[in-house]
């Protein structure tokens, strides 16, 4: 049980950084560490990793159709890792 819960954050965490890196590509001019280079002038960082973390709804839908309970919780608690991330990168 508390294997399945990390290997679900792990399955979060990437997920949510893939997820980053996707919005970097597909949306902003530049490459990936000049975009978060001015993210960080900017003071933008929590948007590229609430925007990131949307793939988490991906994985853990995918993870509930499998039944794959404690998995999801695992990427839940992932996003929740990184709405703390968020939060603390506003002060």
């Amino acid at each position: 049980m508390k294997k399945e819960i990390i290997i679900g954050f792990l399955i979060g965490i990437t997920a949510n950084f893939i997820g980053t890196y996707l919005y970097i590509f597909f949306f902003l001019d530049y490459d990936f560490e000049t975009s978060i280079r001015f993210a960080r002038m900017n003071d933008t960082v929590g948007n590229l990793i609430a925007l990131g973390a949307i793939l988490n709804l991906l994985a853990f839908f995918l993870l509930l159709k499998k039944g794959q309970l404690y998995r999801a919780r695992g990427v839940v608690l992932a996003t929740i890792v990184a709405a703390i991330i968020i939060l603390l990168s506003k002060f």
